[in-house]
Parts: structure tokens; sequence; C-alpha cells
């Protein structure tokens, strides 16, 4: 996951929070909320993805030093935690506070739909704490946070040209969509894993091509 332009980090960020992971998400909502309501989620918990992701980048190394973690564990939790996600996307069970559908959803509940795979995901939490402390300089960490934050916008473009499209998406498309996309995310949450343990010396499963 080691990059070292800004170039690469996005590139490395567009694939682990980029439109195709996070689209389906917002789809799901867009079925109970109306347009301007999932405008407005899609401002929320983008401002908290900034936020949060903003404070990771910066405070990478005070974080690792203080939590005694090691980039290998970070990797090994991130991959493992994404891959119980996706893995409850695949089956159908959903994850996380507001298991229920409301009649009247309010706009904190469409918030914390996306906690996890959004605001706080796993895969792009992980890359950015282990991006951000490849380097010690603040320099480096900008350009691993500015880098966050464009995918994070280009996100938010997205949801907002794609949202009466996805409002009028069909429940039983979006539910195909989740098993398929919940198959490849599983997959990516392995091969984290499976770099976490190369990294800690596990050759034989952790091989890199």
């Amino acid at each position: 996951m080691i990059t070292l332009t800004y170039s690469a980090a996005f590139i490395t960020f567009f694939s682990v929070i980029g439109p195709p992971k996070v689209l389906l998400a917002f789809a799901g909502l867009a079925r109970l909320h109306s347009q301007r309501e999932l405008y407005a989620i899609a401002l929320v918990s983008s401002a908290g993805a900034v936020l949060v992701g903003v404070v990771a980048g910066f405070a990478s190394p005070w974080l690792l030093k203080l939590f005694h973690l090691s980039t290998p564990a970070l990797a090994l939790a991130g991959g493992v935690i994404f891959f119980l996600y996706a893995v409850g996307l695949v089956l159908g069970v959903r994850i996380g506070p507001g298991t229920e559908e409301e009649e009247t959803p309010a706009l904190s509940s469409g918030v914390r739909e996306l906690l996890m795979p959004y605001v706080v995901s796993p895969l792009a939490l992980t890359a950015v704490l282990i991006e951000a402390t490849e380097r010690d300089a603040w320099s480096w960490r900008s350009t691993v946070v500015g880098a966050y934050v464009t995918v994070i916008a280009v996100d938010l473009v997205c949801v907002f040209a794609l949202g009466a499209l996805l409002r009028r998406t069909h429940h039983t498309v979006i539910e195909l969509l989740a098993r398929l996309i919940g198959l490849l995310l599983a997959a990516v949450g392995v091969d984290l894993v499976l770099d976490g343990l190369f990294d800690l010396g596990v050759r034989s499963l952790g091989a890199r091509s």
C-alpha cells in the first residue's frame, strides 16, 4: 500500500472508498429518503468523513504510538473488520445500528447507516494511517490528506449527479449489486489481511506478486 506521489495516493483512496464502493450504500438510503434528504445526508456524512480523515492523517504517527500499533497489525485489523462487513453484504445481514427500516427515517439514521462503509471506513482509515506514516514529514501527510479529501469530493459529486437515478433504482437491483460488491469487498479485506501477514513475515500466506 506504499505510495510516493499525490496521484498514487489518490488512486489508492479511490480504489478503497471511491464511488463504486459508496454509491451502493447511498442507493439503499435513496429508497427511504427524499432527494433533498439524500443530499443533506451526503453533505453531512462527507463532512464527517473529511474530518475523520484529516485528523487521522495528520495525527497518524501519534495515534499509532498512543495505541502501540504497528502497521501490519493495523492492516490485519482493518482487513478483518471490512471482511466481516462484506460478508454481511453477501448474506444480506445488515451490521450496525438501524437494522430495521423506519416509516419516516430521520436524517441522523441515514448518517448512521454510512458510518461503517463511508464515514469511518476501515479500509479508508487503514490506508490513511499507513500511507501517512510512510514519511515523517508534514508535507507528505498533507499530500495524503489532500488525496483523501479529493476522493471524498468526487464521491459527493457522484451522489449529487446520480441522486435521482439512485432513488429510481429497484430494490431487487440494489440487493443483487450488494451481493456482488460484497463478494469483491470480502476479497479486498482478505488481501489486506494477507498484506499484514506478509509484513509480519508470513511469506507463504502474504507473498505479493
